[in-house]
C-alpha cells in the first residue's frame, strides 16, 4: 500500500503530516512512503532524512497523488487536488467537513474513503490519534506567547531598585485544551490568572493549574458527551458578556478560546467591551477560523482599537511547527496503525469501529455522517 504525503499548500501552513521518525514506524508495517520534495522545510526536516528513514521523495505531486492508496495532509485538499484522487483511496487530513460541504461532496463523488481528524472521538481508545486536543494544547501556548510580545509588559511580578512590577492580569474565556494550556503557560511566566468557562466540571481543572476560577450565573450550561461546551442562548451569552465585561476592563491581556464544533465561534468580546479596556491591553482570538470571539477580528492580522491590540493570528500551531508536525504525525500514524491489518500490509477500514464511525465522513461513493449529509 502506497501511502502519499504532499506539501502543504495553504498560505502559512508551516507543519507536516508525516515527520522522519513516522516514516520509519509505518514502513516497518510494509507500507510505501512517498513523500513531496521539501516535506519538512518548515519543520527541521530534510529530504534527506526522509530518505533515510525510507521513504522516496518525489517532484511530481500530480503523479503522487494519482497513484496514491493514501494520502495524508494537514489542512484539506483543493478540489481539484480531490478530483484527481482515484476510486477507493483514502484521504487524511484536517477536513474541516461542516464549512466544506463541495469537498465533502467532491469526495464522495469520487469513491474517496475521506477521514476527517477534527472529527476522531474523544475517547480513551482514541486519545493517541486525538488531532484537536494536540494542536489545542499547541495553541493555548502560542496566544500567551504571541500576547506577550505584543503587550509593552513583563509577566511576573518583580522587585527592582525602582519599586515593585506588578504581574500582569490575564483573563482566559474557554478552559478547554487550549484554555488549560494558556493558563499554564502565562502562570508559568507569572503572570495572575483568571478564567472563566461555561462548564462548571472545568472549576477543578483551572484551580489545579494556580488559577482563579470565575463564576457567572448563566443558568443551565453544560458539555456535550464529547467534551464540547454546549452551545449557548442569546440570553446566556448577554448574561455572559455583562459579568466578564468588569473583568475584561482591569485586564492586560484577555485570550478567548471558545468554541463549538462544527458551528460558528460565539461573540464574545463586543466592541462596548473592548472600548471599556485599558488602552495597551491585548487580546487574542484563538476562535478566529471559525468566526472569531472577538468583534472587529480580522483574521492573520493585529488591529488595534482605540489602543487595544487584537491578535487574531489564524493557526497558532504553525507558530511552533517543528512540536506541531511532531504531534500531529504521532496522531495520524497511530491511527494507521490502529487499523492496519498485518496480514495484507494494508489500511482497513472497519467501518463498525466506534472510532472509525465517527471519523470516516465519505466512502463507497457515499456521505457517511448524518449531520453532513443533510447540510451538503
Amino acid at each position: 500500500m502506497t501511502v502519499v504525503v504532499p506539501k502543504e499548500t495553504h498560505a502559512g501552513e508551516t507543519r507536516t503530516a508525516l515527520v522522519p521518525e513516522h516514516v520509519a514506524k509505518l514502513t516497518a508495517l510494509g507500507a510505501r512512503i512517498e513523500v513531496e520534495s521539501g516535506l519538512g522545510h518548515f519543520c527541521g526536516h530534510s529530504d534527506i532524512e526522509y530518505t533515510r528513514a525510507g521513504a522516496t521523495v518525489h517532484t511530481d505531486r500530480a503523479a503522487m497523488l494519482a497513484n496514491a492508496d493514501v494520502v495524508l495532509q494537514v489542512r484539506k485538499p483543493s478540489l481539484e487536488e480531490a478530483g484527481a484522487l482515484r476510486a477507493g483511496a483514502v484521504c487524511i487530513a484536517l477536513l474541516d467537513p461542516f464549512q466544506s460541504p463541495e469537498l465533502i461532496r467532491a469526495l464522495a463523488s469520487r469513491g474517496v474513503s475521506a477521514i476527517s481528524m477534527e472529527m476522531v472521538p474523544r475517547s480513551t481508545r482514541a486519545q493517541k490519534m486525538d488531532v484537536l486536543s494536540s494542536q489545542a494544547s499547541l495553541a493555548g501556548y502560542a496566544a500567551v506567547i504571541a500576547a506577550a510580545a505584543e503587550t509593552g509588559k513583563i509577566f511576573p511580578m518583580m522587585m527592582t531598585p525602582a519599586g515593585t512590577i506588578k504581574p500582569v492580569k490575564v483573563f482566559i474565556i474557554g478552559a478547554g485544551v487550549a484554555g488549560l494550556q494558556a493558563i499554564a503557560t502565562a502562570k508559568r511566566l507569572g503572570a495572575k490568572v483568571e478564567a472563566f468557562d461555561t462548564r462548571p466540571v472545568v472549576e477543578e481543572q483551572v484551580k489545579s493549574l494556580g488559577a482563579k476560577f470565575v463564576k457567572i450565573d448563566v443558568g443551565e450550561t453544560g458539555q456535550t458527551e464529547g467534551g464540547y461546551a454546549r452551545a449557548l442562548t442569546d440570553e446566556q451569552l448577554r448574561l455572559q458578556r455583562e459579568g466578564m465585561a468588569r473583568i475584561c476592563a482591569e485586564c492586560d491581556i484577555v485570550i478567548t478560546a471558545a468554541q463549538v464544533f462544527g458551528r460558528r465561534a460565539p461573540l464574545l468580546l463586543t466592541g462596548e467591551m473592548l472600548d471599556a479596556m485599558k488602552p495597551g491591553s491585548v487580546v487574542v482570538d484563538l476562535a478566529v477560523e471559525s468566526g472569531g470571539n472577538v468583534e472587529g477580528v480580522v483574521a492573520d492580522q493585529i488591529t488595534d482599537r482605540k489602543g487595544v491590540k487584537i491578535i487574531g493570528t489564524a493557526s497558532l500551531p504553525c507558530r511552533v511547527p517543528v512540536h506541531a508536525s511532531q504531534m500531529y504525525s504521532s496522531n495520524i500514524t497511530a491511527l494507521l496503525t490502529e487499523f492496519w491489518d498485518k496480514e495484507t500490509q494494508a489500511l482497513k477500514l472497519k467501518l463498525e469501529d466506534d472510532i472509525l464511525k465517527s471519523c470516516v465522513v465519505t466512502h463507497g461513493g457515499r456521505i457517511l455522517n448524518e449531520k453532513l449529509a443533510t447540510t451538503t
